[in-house]
This record gives structure tokens, sequence and C-alpha cells, in this order.
């Protein structure tokens, strides 16, 4: 069996899709599935060639048996609608060519969305390779971007929704990361044959057991009795962080308190200016860091906060950053409700749920948790015990190779 993936998101790049699928293409490989990525220069999140890759159009490189062919790709910081689309169309160009040159024809072409865009060139080359399309919906765009006002431009949404329907129809199976995005897609297209693909974590790398906390705290001079929040990942729109430092407002007093956020992402800048504005020294700013260190960041922090931005649109949600940090033992504060809230608080017990943009809530729940050690320790060990039952990565990789063998 061949597998072609079909992605702009890719190691060594850190970030939620790139992890996911890397994962899932290595344990794939290991039940005889013949593994081609056919993806970007790695650019993100900085939107910066990587050293190594600048100035080239093509790159064929092997990671852990897996065929990695790379194209050229346009980026920038310029954060405007224009040079998105640049970015995301540079790609489905440099993609198809690149793609067309790939020898031999694969049973499966499993394509990643967003960006949604890539599945003209995803279209075009299973039909030259004679593979079954597999269209995989990490995000429901440009459902997203018309409800975060992040694309207004009615022409262009028309369009993008067009696109959808049709790369629906012609995929053999569309894959959801989530059951919310899996049934949002058969109540619009009732015929079209959907599969939850959970994202999750591989609990050998994520073991609580293995690594030790004492460097990262010392490296950031925070103190062995600090108790620290993180929200780790893209500092976005759609996360709505500004919460955590109005909350993080509400405890100047308490100088043992501090708050993490670890990453980069359009938003950074304005958070920035908010936290020096309103003075909060209790908040700390961190450069995003590789895949290899997040074991000893997580087992360092206490608990973890995870927001979104109220929207019904998010009730289908279920952020990435929640399987490592419950893999490591660590509690969270969930602002998502809908479908994490049932999995994670609800059924898992993993955590305190804080409606989300509502300060106030998320307050009450950081003063719970960081008065009460115990409880915090305790949902962190219900948390990995339900990632390890429900959404473990060889268990779901599994799966996902005895549906490929019946499609």
């Amino acid at each position: 069996m061949k597998l072609l993936i079909l992605t702009q998101y890719f190691p060594p790049e850190i970030g939620a899709p790139q992890n996911r699928l890397y994962e899932l293409a290595v344990r794939l490989q290991k039940h005889g599935v013949e593994i081609t990525v056919l993806t970007a220069m790695p650019n993100y999140p900085r939107m910066e060639i990587y050293e190594g890759y600048k100035g080239k159009k093509y790159v064929y490189e092997e990671m852990d048996g897996l065929k990695v062919h790379r194209s050229s790709i346009y980026v920038s910081k310029n954060k405007s609608v224009i040079s998105r689309l640049r970015n995301y169309f540079s790609f489905v160009y440099s993609s198809y060519l690149t793609g067309k040159k790939i020898q031999g024809n694969f049973d499966f072409l499993m394509c990643e969305s967003p960006p949604l865009f890539l599945g003209y060139s995803a279209m075009r080359l299973s039909k030259i390779k004679k593979a079954k399309l597999i269209f995989n919906v990490s995000d429901l765009w440009p459902e997203s971007a018309e409800k975060l006002g992040v694309v207004t431009n009615q022409s262009l949404l028309k369009m993008a929704y067009k696109l959808e329907e049709k790369l629906y129809k012609k995929s053999f199976v569309v894959t959801g990361q989530t059951q919310g995005i899996c049934k949002s897609i058969n109540e619009r297209f009732p015929k079209v044959k959907t599969y939850w693909l959970p994202n999750g974590v591989d609990l050998n790398y994520y073991d609580p057991e293995k690594v030790s906390a004492e460097r990262w705290r010392e490296k950031n001079n925070f103190k062995s009795n600090d108790f620290i929040f993180l929200y780790a990942g893209i500092i976005g729109i759609a996360q709505g962080l500004e919460i955590i430092l109005k909350a993080a407002a509400n405890f100047k007093g308490k100088p043992e308190i501090k708050f993490v956020l670890m990453g980069s992402g359009p938003e950074k800048e304005n958070l920035v200016a908010f936290k020096m504005q309103n003075n909060l020294s209790n908040v700390y700013f961190l450069d995003p860091v590789s895949k290899k260190e997040m074991p000893s960041v997580l087992k360092s922090i206490n608990a973890a906060i995870i927001p979104l931005r109220k929207l019904e649109l998010f009730l289908g949600a279920i952020p990435s950053k929640i399987f490592e940090n419950l893999a490591m033992e660590v509690p969270i504060l969930l602002g998502v409700d809908g479908e994490a809230r049932e999995l994670f608080i609800t059924k898992g017990n993993c955590g305190i749920y804080f409606e989300p943009e509502n300060v106030n809530d998320l307050t009450v729940a950081i003063q719970q948790i960081s008065s009460d050690k115990q409880q915090a320790r305790q949902l962190g060990k219900n948390g990995r015990a339900f990632v390890n039952q429900h959404f473990n990565r060889e268990i779901i990789a599994q799966n996902f190779y005895e549906i490929l063998k019946g499609l």
C-alpha cells in the first residue's frame, strides 16, 4: 500500500498539524504502508525559510524512513489577506509541479486542510497518480475564517465554499479531527463518507516519569514554589488569549502565581503591549521550543490554560495541546465548550472548565486549582489515564490502517 501525504506543514516545523501528520505517518509505516510526503520548505510559525532550505526550489530528504519532497513557497511576515493567499497559492502551484515529477502511482493521496486551497493540487495529483483522495479536515475552513473575521471578501468566500463542497464530494473519505467536524460535514453533505481521525499523543514520549523539571525553572528564573500556569501554542486570534492577561491582573498580589505564554503568532505583539500597559509582572512571554524540549517544560509547570473564543464554531473543537498536557499529568483549565468539555471535563475529569471569554470564571478556576495542589495532582493523573485509554496514537494509527484496507 502506497500513501502520498500532501501538506503545507511538516517537521522540522513545530505545531499541531506537523506533529499529528508525522506521528501518523511513522506508525502507518510500521504497518507496511509506504509513505511519501509532499510538503513546503519549512518556515512556520516565524514565516522565515529555515536555514539549509533558503533559496532552494526543491529538496528531497528522508525522515525516519519517510520519503519527503519539499517544494518552494512564498513567505512574508505581512499579515494581510493578500499576503496569506500568496503564501497558500504559491505552494498549491509548486506542489503540483513537484508532485507530477514524483515517480510511480499511489493507492491514496491524503491532503491536509487548512489551507483549503491545497485541494486544487490534491485533486489534480490524485488523478495523475491514480490515487484515491482522502481529504483530512483539521479546521472547518472557510467557515472558521469567515466567523473569525479573517476573511470578509464575499467573492473569495463564495469561491472557497464551492471548493469545499467539490473536495468533499470527490473524496473517497473525508477524515475529521473532531467528531464535531464530521457532524458538520455530514449535516451539510449527507452523502459524503466521513471518518473521525482524532489527534492523540505518544505516551512513551510524553511520560512524566522519564523527565526532569528543575532545569527549565532555573533557566527561566522561576522559583520552586511558584505555581505556573502555561499556555503553549499559536498566539492567534482564535485563542482569545487576552483573557489570560486580564485574569492575571487579578493576581498581582500573589507573586507566587505566574502565567507563561509560550509561542508566536499574529497576536503576540498586541498582547505584549497589553502586558506593558497594565504592568503585569506576573506574565511572561517565551519563544516556542522544539518538540524535544516540551516534555521537560510540561513537567515543570503546575497547570495549563487552554482557551478559545466564544463561538458556536468551536463547540466541535479540540485543541491539540490538550493531549500532551494530560499525558504529562498536567491539569487543564479549559475554556472550550462543547465536545472538548464533554470529553475532558465531564467524562475524563482532567481539569476545570471555565466559560470562554469569561474573565471572572477563569479567575475562580485559577484560584481553585492553585489553592488545592492535591486536587491539581489528581486531575493530572486522571488526564493521563484518560488519554491513554482514548487517544493513544498507536491505536489511532491501527484503526486508520484498517479503514485504508477497506477503501
